[in-house]
């Protein structure tokens, strides 16, 4: 029998076991997308650096246009206009003129608004007409709007992404420093098993784990290197282990953790440092082993790959954070299920869901399958837990989804 954890339970062992200390390295932004800040990144400049505009108009002092309309415009004497890249200083306004400015472009000095040119009629004479008024600031990005200094614009832990490297390229920032790649090691054991590019025969199946896990760990901000196929046998399971932990910062051990005669993988990780726990009360993942050897984690995952999907989704990834410094939880969204689920009293119960939208609701559909199954979860939008204690959703009921 397993003496199981809650999967909170396994969260605290992650958080209270394991302290990483990883030396921070310097990437250029063209690098860094899906890389984790090691640090803050905060602002020395204004951005923008000027007041511009947001729309093709008159720039203007919006006094001048209070009480206009389309039978009563504002006329408007026409100073010039401002070219992009131009600083518009060479245009300075007074009461009752306007200056043409494009999108993007400066502001002149006397101007506190711009009026959309679809508001404006152009008399042809260097006078224009106002038709519509507008407040004090209208269509104008004032200079710090965005950013100013000082002001802390990407927090330490933060998973870069393309809208981040466009922030840090509007800084003039061209190199981050972010938390290195942990390399994990996985590793799948299992006489039944075969390369992705043979065909089984009876009895065999296809290493589904070793595409699946390094897929995830690269999505999660890590990097994997990959041991093959161990045979059912202990001292090739002992020469792996030992190769990937003298090589990787974390390994991922597939198939080998149930109770059973062949499964050494407790013994082999107990040679090299300590159990922490065998089985959490979930399904499907309830054989997970956590151990630490040479100080560093290892995960025995079950190798029926939707619980190792799971079980990756929900404890891996945590350790994953841990490493990188991250602080961000899993995403998730209210939804209501579509149908009736009942649940394994006494085990968290995960079950991969699609998202719709029906008349203004997100409504999530339950994807029923079985340990061995992943295809089924392809296509998924994220996952739900029936707790422990709850025998059981009704249909309509609100549920949190973890999304991907």
């Amino acid at each position: 029998m397993l003496s199981v954890k809650t999967p909170e339970e396994v969260l605290e062992i992650i958080n209270k076991e394991f302290d990483f200390s990883m030396q921070p390295e310097e990437v250029s932004i063209f690098e860094a997308s899906g890389r984790v800040l090691a640090e803050p990144v905060i602002s020395e400049e204004n951005v923008p650096t000027f007041n511009r505009s947001t729309v093709d108009g008159y720039a203007l002092a919006a006094s001048d246009t209070f009480g206009c309309s389309d039978s009563i415009p504002a006329l408007m004497n026409v100073k010039g206009q401002v070219l992009m890249g131009e600083d518009g200083a060479d245009i300075r306004l007074g009461i009752g003129e306007c200056a043409y400015v494009p999108t993007g472009g400066a502001i002149p000095e006397g101007a506190d608004a711009v009026v959309m040119i679809e508001y404006v009629e152009d008399y042809k004479d260097g006078t224009v007409g106002i038709q519509k008024p507008i407040a004090p600031g209208g269509n104008i990005i004032f200079k710090g709007d965005d950013v100013f200094p000082g002001k802390e614009v990407l927090p330490k832990g933060r998973l870069l992404n393309s809208a981040d490297i466009g922030a840090l390229a509007a800084l003039g920032i061209l190199k981050v420093t972010v938390s290195p790649r942990p390399l994990v090691g996985i590793i799948s054991t299992g006489d039944e098993l075969v390369d992705i590019d043979e065909t089984p025969k009876d009895g065999q199946i296809r290493d589904v784990n070793s595409a699946m896990l390094s897929a995830f760990i690269q999505e999660a901000g890590g990097s994997a290197r990959m041991y093959g196929i161990v045979q059912d046998d202990e001292a090739i399971l002992r020469a792996a282990l030992e190769k990937a932990l003298d090589e990787c910062d974390m390994v991922l051990i597939s198939g080998g953790s149930s109770v059973g005669t062949k499964d050494a993988t407790c013994r082999i990780i107990e040679e090299k440092g300590e159990i922490l726990l065998h089985g959490i009360a979930m399904k499907p993942g309830k054989p997970t082993i956590l151990g630490k050897a040479d100080g560093k984690p290892v995960f025995g995952l079950p190798g029926h790959p939707v619980a190792a999907f799971f079980v990756s989704r929900l404890f891996v990834s945590a350790m994953l954070r841990k490493m990188l410094g991250q602080t961000s939880a899993l995403r998730t969204v209210s939804a209501q299920i579509s149908e009736a689920v009942s649940a394994n009293h006494g085990r968290a119960q995960y079950m991969g869901v699609t998202l719709s939208e029906k008349e203004g609701r997100t409504i999530a559909s339950p994807v029923h399958t079985k340990s061995g199954l992943i295809t089924s979860l392809a296509g998924t939008d994220g996952f739900f837990c029936i707790d422990r204690d709850c025998e059981g959703l009704s249909a309509g009921s609100e549920i949190q989804i973890i999304t991907f």
